[in-house]
């Protein structure tokens, strides 16, 4: 297999793209179960094509470029699984192809070949949660842009005002991810230590990457969502998370492969004399993107693969030399079936759970399940005053409430004068057609709004209240 890609030629492209597609098979053959945070992307996307504003309408912590993108899907084919699966794909296959462009056309590695590009798909099929369209996915994307603007710089040993475009690449990227911002300590790091960009390149790079950002909250600030803004997004990156250790384990499982065969690939880099210095730089510059990478880990909502879809442009460079640096072609050979067998193992077992019993890859805790709902809440706008458990998955989302986390705000503060009128607003404008209320809030909500009283009313099943005037 590694002898195939290592031919330079050009229907290679070709054959990455079928190795990548040949990858996913396997989803064609099991449906891939769909994930809470896929959901909540799609209720975003949902909300705001029926014409309300993230944040101020939306209470969700989604970055605003993705919620744009998600709007946009569901617009072209509604609440569909499938379009997102296709997006990502068409998303995954520009970032081989790019990726495997910088390694060949900037002569990073002594040899061209297409090693890299392999092994960046095999990559991004390290668990079926990959093959979703997340915000991480789609940061990705603009930060390998952001590298390859600063490797052709290096390669040509002159900083220009290209500088801009890597700065922007970076905010960009912050648009679709928020945690993705960390990348511009990347950036400066790269260009003080491995370039000779004076103090205004530095200040047109910093530019670059707020420009994006300003321009986003200018539009809020017009808006009157700033506020919104900021306590829906900004400071919920930095609320104290609690993961769960079956997600952790499943998590271990699923990366621990990859990582072992990087670090010895960066090791590796140390005992080989024939890199140049230009070489020398980028391999650098590509341990303190894995280094900014970890930083990044605190400020993830959860613990899932997908998530680290920001670490697999430094994991396949570190890689793809490993497997080049062999002199024995053929020990090469052996070792990358042993690893690609092993992560596709680990990919069937989490999407069809192969071995009876084992959890490990499952990602049971992010996994949708249909709530037990009577049969008449089916397709009609509801409120779930607590975590959703399903409820939404056959139904459409009815307030700014969506995210629990956020919701807390308002809807655990009712002694406030001002959270009450924030609740009765919002009722008013996307009234629900049934209140799930798991933490018991509606009888104290009902004293402080008694016209809330008068239009909802207990239902047949417990905890659930009915709007009497819904459509």
């Amino acid at each position: 297999m590694l002898s195939f890609f290592r031919v330079n030629a050009a229907y290679q492209t070709l054959s990455l793209i079928l190795f990548f597609l040949l990858l996913r098979v396997p989803f064609s053959w099991a449906q891939v179960p769909l994930l809470v945070p896929e959901l909540s992307w799609m209720l975003v996307g949902e909300q705001m094509g029926r014409g309300f504003m993230l944040y101020r309408d939306i209470w969700d912590n989604v970055s605003p470029l993705s919620g744009l993108v998600y709007w946009s899907i569901d617009a072209l084919f509604g609440r569909s699984q499938i379009a997102f699966q296709v997006a990502a794909a068409g998303i995954s296959i520009f970032q081989i192809l790019y990726f495997n462009y910088l390694m060949r056309a900037r002569d990073v590695f002594p040899e061209r070949n297409f090693i890299p590009g392999a092994i960046y798909a095999l990559l991004l099929n390290i668990s079926f949660d990959l093959s979703t369209l997340s915000p991480m996915l789609m940061a990705t994307t603009f930060l390998l842009l952001a590298f390859g603007t600063l490797v052709k710089m290096l390669s040509r040993r002159q900083i220009t005002n290209e500088v801009f475009e890597m700065g922007f690449y970076i905010g960009m990227a912050t648009l679709f991810y928020l945690p993705a911002s960390l990348f511009m300590i990347w950036g400066f790091l790269s260009l003080l230590f491995y370039s000779g960009a004076t103090f205004r390149h530095h200040l047109l790079g910093f530019f670059g990457s707020v420009f994006p950002l300003l321009m986003v909250v200018l539009y809020f600030y017009l808006n009157e969502g700033i506020d919104s803004l900021n306590r829906n997004l900004l400071t919920s990156v930095f609320q104290v998370k609690q993961y769960n250790l079956n997600d952790f384990s499943s998590l271990l499982v699923s990366l621990l492969l990859p990582l072992v065969v990087g670090v010895l690939g960066f090791m590796r880099m140390f005992t080989h004399a024939r890199f140049v210095n230009y070489q020398s730089r980028i391999q650098q510059i590509m341990a303190i993107w894995f280094i900014v990478a970890v930083l990044t880990i605190p400020l993830m909502q959860y613990l899932a693969p997908m998530q680290f879809v920001v670490f697999i442009p430094a994991a396949a460079f570190f890689i793809s030399w490993y497997f080049q640096s062999f002199k024995q072609q053929w020990r090469a050979e052996l070792l990358f079936l042993g690893v690609a067998g092993g992560i596709l193992l680990i990919q069937y077992q989490g999407l069809m759970g192969w071995l009876p019993g084992v959890t490990l890859g499952r990602l049971e805790n992010l996994r949708a399940k249909s709530a037990l709902l009577p049969q008449e809440i089916q397709g009609k706008r509801i409120l779930v005053l607590g975590e959703d458990e399903g409820e939404y998955i056959n139904n459409i989302t009815a307030t700014p409430y969506l995210n629990w986390d956020l919701a807390r705000y308002d809807l655990e503060n009712l002694d406030n004068f001002d959270s009450v009128i924030h609740i009765y607003d919002n009722f008013r404008q996307d009234p629900p057609d049934y209140v799930i209320d798991k933490q018991n809030i509606m009888p104290t909500l009902f004293e402080r709004v008694p016209i809330l009283k008068k239009r909802y009313h207990s239902s047949p099943w417990k905890g659930i209240y009915e709007n009497k005037y819904k459509e």
